[in-house]
């Protein structure tokens, strides 16, 4: 039997883990195929880089991925609250320490011996990640049933506000998988225990 020292991240953690990226990619890719029914900041995503086609497709699309990431997040969330794991893994944030080790990974000269243990600054990055996923949702939900949630709209600055927010939001997003892909490119190992767990 393994050492339960060598688990670097629980079955739960991995697949939640991978149905949120598959959601994210489905969700960003077929948005930008909506939002290039509009096009409402004045320019466009390639074609080739949407998903839908055409603008009902992208809008399936959109809403099936909605629900994955709505009830995975929540999952996730939950199993990290009730296990203790989000007070443990992502709390404190200390400004001094992000800095310090923001500064460190640009020289590349960061430390990430034990992967069981997230520094200053993926703790920010993966808060970041839950607070944004939380305004793509809220915001959402306006575009979505703008009605329903009239509260919600007027303090989102109504329909057009809440369209902004949802791709600024979008675009987080976006940025936030752009520094993770190359953080485990420049740490393999990492995908590696996402993979296998330890």
């Amino acid at each position: 039997m393994p050492d339960d020292r060598s688990i670097v991240h629980p079955f739960w953690l991995r697949i939640t883990h991978w149905l949120n990226a598959i959601a994210v990619i489905l969700l960003v890719t077929s948005g930008w195929r909506i939002y290039n029914a509009t096009e409402f900041f004045g320019f466009g995503i390639p074609r080739s880089m949407t998903l839908g086609g055409w603008l009902a497709g992208a809008l399936q699309w959109h809403f099936a991925a909605m629900w994955l990431l709505f009830f995975n997040g929540v999952l996730y969330l939950l199993i990290n609250a009730f296990t203790g794991r989000l007070r443990r893994q992502f709390f404190p944030i200390r400004p001094r320490a992000v800095l310090q080790e923001m500064g460190a990974a640009l020289r590349g000269r960061l430390a990430h011996d034990d992967l069981r243990h997230y520094n200053s600054v993926q703790r920010l990055a993966y808060v970041f990640v839950m607070v944004d996923s939380v305004v793509l949702v809220l915001s959402g939900l306006v575009l979505w049933k703008s009605v329903q949630f009239p509260l919600l709209r007027e303090l989102l600055g109504g329909y057009e506000g809440a369209r902004r927010i949802h791709f600024f939001a979008m675009a987080g997003m976006c940025a936030f998988i752009l520094v993770h892909v190359v953080m485990v490119v420049l740490v393999p190992r990492t995908l590696i225990a996402m993979l296998r767990g330890r």
